[in-house]
């Protein structure tokens, strides 16, 4: 019975910091979100890590901090519409790094349906605070939307 309590106890200072890191990984990716509709290149440069990738639905991978950036921007511009991703859930690999799944649509395109896709973006905790380090976005099968669970 003093085992469980004991053990209750010292996992019990967890909790809270647990909830506090997935609201840093949210917080995350809504300042990714706000930076691209920005369009502001600091601002999304400073939310990557240096050696951070992207593969987009295209299939264009970028790699690199500033090779993300750029395909960013150049994305948001020849696209335009305007971007939102809602994060599902949020998954801790370690303290220090996580997966935030979460659907990703792009809105108002002119004369263009809406695209509904899905990304995973990897977060890892620096010493500058969360910071992302890689990008996987894609467009679900239409088989996949329909299965069984």
């Amino acid at each position: 019975m003093y085992k469980i309590a004991i053990v209750f106890l010292a996992v019990l200072p967890l909790f809270p910091q647990k909830l506090s890191d997935e609201s840093g990984v949210r917080e995350l990716v809504a300042r990714y979100v706000d930076a691209r509709e920005h369009r502001d290149a600091k601002a999304i440069g400073a939310l990557f890590t240096p050696e951070a990738d992207q593969l987009v639905s295209s299939g264009e991978w970028r790699k690199g901090r500033s090779a993300v950036v750029g395909g960013t921007l150049a994305s948001s511009e020849r696209s335009g519409g305007r971007r939102t991703i809602a994060v599902e859930s949020v998954r801790f690999l370690s303290p220090d790094a996580a997966i935030a799944d979460g659907r990703y649509e792009i809105g108002g395109l002119a004369g263009a349906p809406a695209r509904h896709m899905w990304t995973t973006i990897v977060c890892v905790r620096t010493p500058a605070g969360w910071r992302i380090a890689a990008i996987r976005n894609m467009l679900p099968a239409v088989a996949a939307l329909s299965a069984p669970k």
